[in-house]
């Protein structure tokens, strides 16, 4: 970990960069992928500038292990696609270049330029002050300046591991601050989830955001509505699904951005429930966070089941208490959930389906005679159905009895199986039976 240092203020453009040598900083070619730094090293071979820059620079430089390694260069996509083969080109609003070297993917992003909107076809692109398109290319001190936090614009120059710093980012790193490059509210409005990024890194990093890069936080939130709901989604897994959630789940009610992003799920989370505060979805994120740092297995359609399923609960619940039955009114909750209006976000059919499965099967569990619960146990959605049953028993939803009950069940021999499944009528009269026949 990087000393302690503060630094406080606005970021201004000095003339010159900062250039840290390898022995300020430590980092070294050891530490880096290697087909990052082959991607590095045929691009100047080719005569072309490349540097590691992003979040795989910080991370070493907090002694921690970088999740990829991202590289920039003054090529253009098509000439990075000239250099290798293994090649793919992506993306329309940022034109990218993805190298593949087998299940291992370097990006490869050209330095963006800082010219004004309109103009050529590459040129940035705006509409209601929000970036929609942005190829137009420039040199790494433009690149520097259009990156978002001084922490993430950080340069490492494989031809004499030095670092080289435009915005101040290495005495941020050590101080423990998030600090947003150029004007806070612009640089939101140029793209709003900048504002799920600072609180993100604010939560994975522990570091404090700047005054001036948190204060907007708490008045731009409605800007989220303008963002693909698709791009959101995306977003939010690398929110919930970082080892954080429960943080981060936690600062976005702080500064109002849940309610944009989830408004029916906030509206519920914001009234109490026979006088006490609604938990499920704090024990269901803090679950998830434990279940990263035990390093098992968790999957989107889980957590957007957590994040939604409140407004689904009380309509069920309010269906039931109408008269309907358990089945029939869990279903008719399920079909009236629509993510358009009750999330900001677009939830994929490949998420949607066995998240409504998961739902849909918890009248189930309230079944335990005869073979409904080997059916149920039985069924491809048992496990994650039953993990978020144990989620409802701790929030104090359903009887924590009928958790246990099912936790035994799933743990019992064929006979004892059987024995837990006989309806309590008909162990009754086998009971009077054998007592009758040992009487006779």
């Amino acid at each position: 970990m990087l000393d302690s240092k503060s630094t406080i203020g606005l970021i201004e453009r000095p003339g010159q960069p900062r250039v840290i040598p390898r022995s300020a900083h430590g980092i070294s070619h050891a530490q880096i992928s290697e087909h990052a730094l082959e991607v590095l090293h045929r691009l100047r071979q080719h005569q072309f500038q490349a540097h590691l820059v992003g979040g795989g620079v910080r991370d070493l430089l907090l002694g921690q292990e970088p999740k990829d390694f991202d590289v920039v260069t003054d090529a253009t996509p098509e000439q990075v696609r000239q250099v290798f083969r293994n090649c793919r080109l992506i993306g329309q609003r940022f034109r990218l270049a993805h190298v593949y070297f087998g299940r291992e993917i370097v990006e490869v992003a050209t330095f963006r330029g800082s010219g004004s909107a309109g103009g050529s076809s590459g040129a940035r692109q705006l509409r209601n002050g929000m970036i929609v398109r942005d190829n137009l290319y420039g040199t790494i001190e433009e690149d520097a300046w259009r990156r978002d936090f001084t922490i993430n614009a950080l340069y490492y120059d494989i031809a004499d591991c030095s670092l080289i710093d435009y915005a101040g980012g290495f005495d941020d790193l050590r101080a423990g601050v998030l600090r947003l490059i150029g004007e806070p509210v612009q640089r939101y409005r140029e793209d709003p989830v900048r504002m799920l990024r600072a609180v993100r890194f604010a939560c994975k990093l522990g570091f404090t955001i700047e005054p001036n890069t948190e204060r907007p936080l708490f008045e731009l939130g409605y800007l989220l509505r303008q963002v693909p709901g698709a791009r959101l989604f995306d977003e939010l897994i690398k929110l919930f699904h970082s080892g954080y959630a429960l943080a981060v789940f936690e600062k976005l009610r702080h500064y109002g951005l849940f309610g944009y992003l989830f408004p029916a799920t906030e509206s519920c989370l914001a009234t109490e429930e026979q006088g006490f505060p609604i938990t499920f979805v704090n024990r269901g994120l803090a679950n998830t966070d434990q279940r990263i740092a035990e390093d098992k297995p968790v999957t989107p359609a889980f957590l957007y089941a957590i994040l939604s399923w409140e407004p689904v609960r009380r309509r069920w619940e309010s269906l039931m208490a109408a008269g309907m039955g358990a089945h029939e009114s869990i279903q008719l909750a399920i079909s009236e959930f629509n993510p358009r209006e009750q999330t900001a976000l677009i939830i994929p059919k490949r998420i949607a389906l066995p998240m409504r499965e998961i739902w849909s099967l918890q009248p189930r569990f309230g079944e335990r005679a005869g073979k409904r619960p080997h059916r149920l146990l039985a069924h491809p959605r048992f496990r994650a159905a039953y993990d978020f049953l144990l989620l409802r028993a701790e929030a104090g939803e359903v009887d924590p009895e009928l958790a246990e009950w099912w936790t035994r069940f799933q743990e019992a021999g064929a006979q004892e199986r059987e024995r837990m499944t006989v309806h309590p009528r008909v162990a009754k009269r086998g009971r009077s039976r054998r007592r009758a026949a040992a009487h006779a």
